[in-house]
């Protein structure tokens, strides 16, 4: 089933987004988070993997399972970086044959461990490259594509981030995932601007639920989305006060918060980054009303 058809059947809806385990021991208990989740029955769930393919046969395995032992309809992550055609190729026709028929389209990271690593000596340079060779080559694939509604950290200006999401789109890809973000504004108005280019395929907006300020701070220090500041200064204040906890406490309910704004304002979906916690997740979808 692909999954931009998924979509416009039964908006609004909840996705997820969960990390393969570094070791096959963590597999059971990581098992054991998406079977938790699934009771808020998730339209797709996305599957990562690393830099330069780093855990993709984990991603691979994973997906599978989702797909053909939990039910779960899978969105597998694929980045281009250090890929050739014939491995991109062979990742496609495994998860075709394990009846999983939508992938994320990514450009990906340079490898932490290759100095000086130039993307334009690269089969793929760029995410478009990647979907233009999926529809090409592997036509009946579901090719959804990031979005980036502050502009991604590698771009000379808003207006060229504008021109590339266009052209992927253009290229093939059928829905949008947006990076985190944390102002419901900076969505609306990416939404706003897509649909000014003649881009009107489904944007869904992709929410992290902050857990603790130390995790906050890592993971913003990656994407480079902007925090508002009376939002870091209440989550300063809640750890100075209370710790952890009151940081949990607040980064919950301000993401429970922004997904139902989100939805309220006409998103055709929340996509919730779990971080692999079932907790934190099941309380925010348990409180959403659809």
């Amino acid at each position: 089933m692909k999954i931009v058809d998924l979509i416009e059947k039964n908006k609004p809806f909840l996705s997820l987004e969960f990390f393969p385990p570094k070791d096959k021991e963590s597999w059971p208990a990581f098992f054991e988070v998406v079977k938790k989740l699934k009771v808020l029955n998730p339209l797709f769930a996305s599957v990562t993997y690393g830099a330069g393919g780093g855990s993709q046969s984990s991603s691979l395995e994973i997906v599978k399972q989702m797909k053909q032992d939990m039910g779960i309809e899978p969105l597998a992550h694929l980045t281009c970086v250090g890929a050739s055609p014939e491995n991109i190729s062979d990742f496609i026709n495994s998860l075709r044959e394990a009846g999983v028929e939508n992938i994320l389209a990514l450009r990906g990271d340079a490898p932490k461990d290759v100095e000086g690593f130039d993307f334009n000596t690269q089969a793929f340079k760029q995410a478009s490259d990647l979907v233009t060779y999926v529809k090409d080559q592997h036509p009946g694939m579901g090719i959804g594509v990031a979005g980036y509604p502050e502009a991604h950290l590698e771009s000379p200006s808003i207006k060229e981030d504008f021109k590339w999401m266009k052209y992927k789109v253009d290229e093939g890809g059928q829905f949008i995932i947006t990076q985190l973000f944390f102002d419901n504004r900076v969505y609306f108005d990416f939404c706003e601007r897509l649909v000014g280019m003649g881009i009107n395929v489904p944007v869904v907006p992709g929410v992290l639920p902050i857990m603790s300020l130390k995790s906050a701070k890592f993971i913003l220090s990656l994407c480079g989305a902007a925090i508002p500041g009376k939002y870091l200064s209440a989550l300063e204040k809640a750890h100075a006060d209370g710790g952890d906890e009151a940081v949990y406490r607040l980064g919950i309910d301000y993401a429970t918060k922004q997904a139902q704004g989100l939805l309220d304002g006409g998103a055709p979906g929340v996509h919730l980054y779990t971080l692999n916690r079932a907790k934190a997740c099941l309380e925010i979808g348990q409180a959403l009303k659809f």
